[in-house]
């Protein structure tokens, strides 16, 4: 990628500074789910081993510039230690004199975890203040948290600015390679599959990966603007009235690129808030009544989808094909969470974009058997869509 990697640098005795995402679900002050912090183990790991002195700073969610107890890292860093195997040392901020002082103290082999980032206004205005107050901690830094990278804060971009060194740590490298292989060189057949609820969320991706992919798969609430394009009764399924030109013009483009479902599962009665749905039938998607909601695809798409899918040597998949959140309406995307395992298994390159796709293929218990499921679901979409994300520019060059 023509950017510093941290296995190029000499950590001997250096302090290390090290933007992770640890952005995690807590419960009852615990860790509920470390998949996250897993991730950045191998960096980590590399970087103790060569006796560097290692300093750690995340975000976790959104407390909008002022500290807010129930989000603090400090859950992370007693699950980081009991992933580790040894001591992890906190500090209740993430700049200022005892940070600097628990920074300096830090011995080879050693590792410090900062406070909430976003604890502060400035990291996410990217304040050059503070952007050269966290520097003053370390004398190299590597990013490994790709979750972050297509955003231009203190700690992803402004920090670069002061440090000799900037490096890519190996979850932000394996991110990049994969979404790289698959834009830009993929063995075909090579196919992208699109879902979730929008169009507008996905126009970027759509236009980037139309020239590029053999086929283009596309379900969710987003399919039923493409019918609606068709000038068909789509009922009280999801549209989006103002990109219903886009998508005429999208099908238009696409020549027989675009797949779209054939049938799909609708009820009388949906409340997401409450997880609750009325009655369910299966039926082609021409034939939607008045008052209907399509929420899954049907088992005659899921057949077709798995068709175009079979012989498939990549392909990258954003977004579900229904409502995967209630069991009742998730059928469409665990099905096709296992197409894409068993291609997987035959020797195709998947890539699961991040966000709800890697939630779903959790779900679907085929995580594994899945060539790479993105930790940054709004940095791999960035990236599908073809902008550079700032995060990675701001490396030093090779």
């Amino acid at each position: 990628m023509g950017k510093l990697t941290v296995e190029c640098l000499d950590l001997q005795n250096q302090r290390v500074l090290m933007r992770v995402d640890f952005n995690v679900p807590l419960q009852k002050g615990q860790v509920a789910d470390d998949q996250r912090i897993r991730a950045a183990l191998p960096t980590i790991d590399h970087i103790i081993k060569n006796n560097a002195r290692l300093i750690l700073m995340s975000h976790l969610g959104r407390p909008k510039g002022v500290p807010v107890a129930e989000l603090s890292l400090r859950p992370c860093a007693d699950r980081l230690a009991a992933l580790l195997g040894r001591s992890v040392q906190f500090v209740d901020d993430c700049v200022g004199p005892e940070v600097e002082r628990a920074a300096m103290d830090l011995h080879p082999g050693q590792v410090l975890l900062l406070e909430n980032l976003r604890f502060h206004q400035a990291e996410t205005d990217n304040d050059s203040d503070f952007s050269e107050r966290l520097a003053k901690l370390a004398d190299i830094y590597v990013n490994d948290a790709f979750g972050t990278a297509h955003r231009a804060h203190a700690s992803t971009v402004g920090v670069t600015r002061y440090m000799a060194q900037s490096a890519a740590g190996f979850l932000m490298m394996k991110e990049l390679d994969y979404l790289d292989r698959v834009t830009q060189n993929p063995r075909r057949p090579f196919l992208a599959i699109l879902g979730g609820a929008k169009i507008s969320g996905k126009i970027d991706v759509i236009a980037n990966l139309l020239p590029k992919v053999d086929h283009l798969l596309i379900g969710g609430g987003m399919a039923y603007t493409f019918f609606k394009a068709r000038g068909m009764e789509i009922g009280n399924s999801l549209l989006e009235p103002d990109k219903i030109d886009l998508a005429s013009q999208l099908l238009e483009r696409s020549g027989e690129k675009i797949v779209l479902p054939v049938d799909c599962r609708i009820s009388d009665l949906f409340d997401f808030k409450a997880g609750r749905v009325g009655q369910l039938k299966e039926v082609p998607v021409d034939r939607i009544p008045p008052g209907w909601s399509a929420l899954d695809i049907g088992p005659k798409s899921i057949s077709s989808f798995e068709k175009h899918l079979s012989g498939a040597r990549t392909v990258v998949w954003n977004g579900p094909m229904g409502v995967f959140e209630i069991e009742a309406t998730a059928q469409g995307t665990y099905a096709v969470a296992k197409v894409l395992a068993k291609i997987t298994d035959q020797g195709a390159v998947t890539v699961i974009g991040g966000g709800d796709s890697a939630a779903a293929v959790r779900k679907a218990g085929v995580q594994d058997r899945i060539s790479h499921v993105s930790t940054g679901g709004g940095a791999s979409l960035e990236f599908l869509e073809g902008k550079i994300l700032p995060g990675v520019a701001a490396l030093s060059d090779k």
